[in-house]
């Protein structure tokens, strides 16, 4: 029995950053996150740390 991957990132936020970078429409017509292109995927964790870096410069 493989083990079941858990997510780091939220749902709802993985939704906003594919908004963000475009890809939206092609999650949502798939249904999950299976069929984004790995270059998607990375920009989704480079965007993803940014904004954790931004949240963490906010006083």
């Amino acid at each position: 029995m493989a083990a079941k991957r858990r997510s780091i990132m939220s749902d709802a936020l993985k939704m906003e950053i594919a908004k963000e970078l475009g890809f939206y429409d092609d999650v949502q017509r798939d249904g999950d996150f299976g069929n984004v292109s790995s270059r998607n995927c990375g920009y989704m964790v480079r965007t993803a740390i940014e904004i954790a870096e931004r949240a963490l410069m906010k006083p």
